[in-house]
């Protein structure tokens, strides 16, 4: 007697809108594409153009160098900084090489820069939330001279920063931040400095924003959690932060399908699927595939925004070659 297949076991995966890629992203990725076609291979990249090796490695496919530094760069080909910015420096080492070199530094983040600066010519001392090491930070902070930019990352920082006085700061963030956590320690540095000047608009960016509150109306209805991004991508570290912190007993960050630890998920009878702002929705689709492959799948889409930002890339790759 013929042996029949079991059947799956049903399982319904709320899907989060937005995720995925996000406008600064898209155009970081566009200007690396742009590059290679209008100037041809070798196109080099000062760090990682957007933090997800899926993306990375595609572009390192088609001609794009990867490398941490301008001085690994020759002088004859054209450079390109990340989405997530660089310290002023950079450009100007780049300037006095007499290098082609395109920012593909996200608007919302050149904002913050722009931000800082105009609280500087103020006289004012400029207080960061952030990540340190994080390539963001490190470019926004280096933007102005050392010590004009105080770093804080939690609550207790905010309680032994040292400032050159207490009536004339003001702070910036970094855009991929926690929106909960961020409004903790802005708390507590409006408690500290009262005359403190916080931004005209928030930081944080909308994708940032977005993507979290996704994630916490999913949070209600998932048992289980897992969000599509890259261990070195903070937006994407900050979903599974927020997705445990909403309530999902179980939330996990997956580079690839290959990642998923199906033991953990035993039992399971709904997942939430994110991504982070940098991971490109074909690793979504891959994600659901590998599911599909395992239980009766049925899909449900949790919409909490609608995006329609578009960032246009630089006038030197919309010029005729």
């Amino acid at each position: 007697m013929q042996q029949t297949d079991r059947p799956k076991p049903p399982l319904t995966l709320w899907l989060a809108a937005p995720r995925g890629f996000c406008a600064g992203v898209d155009r970081a990725i566009k200007i690396v594409e742009m590059a290679l076609a209008k100037w041809g291979a070798p196109v080099y990249v000062r760090h990682e153009i957007v933090h997800n090796k899926y993306v990375v490695d595609d572009l390192r496919a088609k001609g794009a160098v990867f490398v941490e530094e301008l001085d690994a760069c020759p002088d004859d080909r054209p450079v390109i900084f990340s989405a997530h910015g660089v310290p002023k420096s950079v450009p100007a080492a780049a300037a006095a090489r007499q290098m082609l070199y395109v920012d593909a530094t996200c608007p919302l983040v050149s904002k913050v820069h722009i931000e800082a600066g105009r609280h500087y010519e103020n006289g004012l001392q400029i207080v960061m939330i952030g990540h340190a090491g994080h390539p963001e930070t490190v470019g926004t902070m280096g933007q102005l001279p050392p010590g004009e930019v105080l770093l804080v990352e939690t609550p207790a920082d905010v309680a032994t920063l040292e400032v050159r006085d207490e009536t004339r700061l003001a702070f910036v963030t970094q855009t991929t931040l926690s929106v909960d956590d961020t409004a903790e320690i802005v708390a507590a540095l409006q408690a500290r400095f009262p005359a403190i000047i916080g931004p005209h608009k928030e930081d944080i960016c909308y994708a940032t924003t977005n993507r979290q509150e996704a994630v916490k109306a999913m949070a209600k209805r998932a048992e289980a959690m897992l969000v599509v991004g890259a261990p070195n991508s903070s937006n994407s570290k900050r979903l599974v932060e927020v997705g445990a912190r909403a309530g999902c007993f179980y939330a996990q960050l997956v580079q690839r399908a290959a990642d998923i630890d199906w033991r953990a998920l035993d039992g399971i009878a709904s997942i939430g699927i994110t991504a982070g702002a940098s991971a490109p929705e074909v690793l979504v689709n891959e994600v659901i595939d590998a599911f599909r492959a395992r239980y009766d799948v049925t899909v449900e889409v949790i919409e909490t925004a609608q995006e329609n930002v578009e960032f246009k890339v630089p006038r030197v790759l919309r010029e005729p070659a």
